[in-house]
């Protein structure tokens, strides 16, 4: 079960959580930090499970939920610290696929994912067509495990395709390399942080025109990597 998961959370500790629990059981995700910014992504990326955090800022989680249910069928867990019945009610009745109060285990958030995509047949083996993430000339499939550049096909290692899976969800920003090998875990396990520079550098010989002068895959000193471009 491979899915790419929107993680609406205002929390930058929580949300950095779940991101690493989902990379942990396979999937993609993106995340963001407020309503719009969800929306918005929702938009771009179309995800296939969206885990909504109710106290946003800018729109709400039940204003996001309320637009996702006007204009898409796109499953929603919502996790919230107010466990009133009426809020539960509220998000159940505005199409929530599952609620979950805080605190909670991520290992009982990833069984939750598990059965709403189960539920849903949003998996790679019930879904003809997975999401394609294009970012900066890419086109990353989940469902085929296929990258191609520019229309052109590239062939990568499966450490190699999570990480352009993870950055292609997110162009602009900017991955640690500690970040990234969480990316390969699963895939990668002798892989270290000095591994990754070998990973990018492999990865700007297949999808750069110069990899001496990437355009793309750009360093960022001090940092890590980002993918630049935006989503195409």
């Amino acid at each position: 079960m491979c899915a790419h998961v929107l993680v609406a959370e205002d929390d930058a500790m929580q949300a950095e959580l779940i991101r690493r629990s989902l990379l942990a059981e396979g999937h993609t995700a993106t995340v963001v930090h407020d309503g719009a910014a969800a929306l918005d992504a929702v938009r771009r990326s179309r995800p296939d499970l969206v885990v909504l955090d109710l106290m946003l800022p800018v729109i709400d989680g039940f204003g996001v939920c309320r637009v996702l249910r006007r204009d898409d069928d796109i499953p929603v867990l919502m996790l919230t610290a107010r466990a009133g019945e009426d809020d539960v009610l509220l998000g159940l009745e505005l199409g929530a696929d599952d609620y979950m109060t805080k605190p909670y285990s991520p290992r009982e958030l990833m069984a939750r994912i598990r059965t709403v995509l189960r539920r849903s047949g949003r998996t790679g083996a019930d879904r003809r067509d997975g999401p394609v993430v294009r970012a900066a000339g890419l086109a990353v499939d989940p469902e085929r495990h296929e990258v191609r550049c520019d229309g052109e096909p590239v062939e990568c290692t499966p450490a190699e395709f999570q990480i352009l899976m993870a950055m292609a969800a997110e162009p602009e920003r900017v991955f640690s390399r500690r970040q990234l090998l969480q990316c390969t875990r699963g895939f990668d396990r002798a892989s270290t942080e000095r591994a990754i520079d070998v990973h990018i550098m492999n990865l700007r010989r297949k999808i750069e025109t110069d990899p001496r002068r990437p355009v793309r895959l750009l360093t960022v000193f001090g940092v890590g990597y980002k993918l630049s471009g935006g989503h195409a």
